[in-house]
């Protein structure tokens, strides 16, 4: 997960979206963003400031995954950050095969054979540990959310993250994700800009595919919709990921969406979002 932009929503739709890929297979969430609004979301604080942390595994060799993940009340594990991370990725600069300690170290021994899926939150800035995430992935999901910078924010991403990465690895966006949405879009709205740009954009977000199919389902509105939403003969949709108060309060009572609100219209998106993931992109 990942977008060189703060504020958009990554850590919560990171979050959420682990959660319910742990209804489909052995799920590990690896926080990389040395902020750690994940990990300490989640209420693990004591993890960001422990002595043993990412460092020791990417770095030194002298600690395992195992010695730093923790078992959640969610169904899936936890990685944590640690608040020496912006340290560590400083180091993985001068380090041998820095960009691929993530891989090497993490997910190479895990994937497979103790998780069926890990879910990075990455940093909202280019950096080796941005790098490193999608060395070991190869697969991308942008959140963006309404405002003036909301399309700047996904072109920075594209431009200084994902297309140098293509110069040496093959790199999936598998959905652009609207996040944050709570206006009406029969009016000119932000959300109906963003919701508009999206959906009708034709430059490509993957080799032969442009960014409009990569929208996923609930925040699809074509052009002919938009018309008739216009012209009085469609009643507007309430396309997600919407605001919601819950989201803000789960994160203040250290739970995901589904637990702390089971019954929140906005569960069916995050399950959307884990169907993409397990089938590898979207296809309409």
């Amino acid at each position: 997960m990942v977008i060189l932009k703060g504020g958009v929503g990554k850590s919560t739709t990171s979050m959420n979206l682990a959660r319910q890929l742990a209804e489909r297979g052995r799920t590990l969430f690896a926080d990389l963003d040395p902020n750690g609004h994940a990990t300490n979301g989640l209420g693990y604080q004591e993890a960001y400031q422990s002595d043993i942390n990412l460092g020791d595994v990417l770095l030194d060799g002298d600690a395992t995954p195992g010695d730093l993940i923790r078992e959640t009340e969610y169904e899936f594990d936890l990685l944590p950050s640690s608040d020496t991370l912006e340290d560590v990725e400083k180091d993985l600069a001068g380090a041998m095969q820095g960009s691929a300690r993530v891989k090497s170290n993490i997910v190479d021994p895990l994937l497979g054979d103790r998780y069926d899926y890990i879910v990075f939150d990455c940093p909202a800035y280019p950096g080796m540990l941005n790098n490193n995430a999608l060395v070991a992935t190869g697969n991308v999901i942008i959140p963006i959310e309404p405002g003036s910078s909301a399309i700047g924010g996904y072109k920075r991403t594209m431009e200084r993250l994902i297309e140098p990465a293509r110069e040496y690895i093959d790199v999936d966006v598998l959905a652009v994700v609207p996040n944050k949405l709570s206006d009406r879009i029969d009016h000119r709205t932000e959300d109906r800009e963003l919701l508009e740009n999206l959906n009708t954009a034709t430059y490509e977000v993957n080799d032969g595919q442009p960014l409009q199919e990569v929208v996923p389902e609930f925040a699809r509105i074509t052009g002919e919709e938009f018309d008739r939403i216009d012209d009085g003969e469609m009643q507007a949709p309430k396309p997600g990921i919407r605001h919601r108060s819950a989201l803000s309060r789960s994160l203040q009572h250290n739970q995901p969406l589904q637990d702390y609100a089971p019954e929140s219209d906005q569960i069916d998106c995050y399950r959307e979002l884990a169907e993409i993931v397990s089938n590898g992109g979207i296809s309409r």
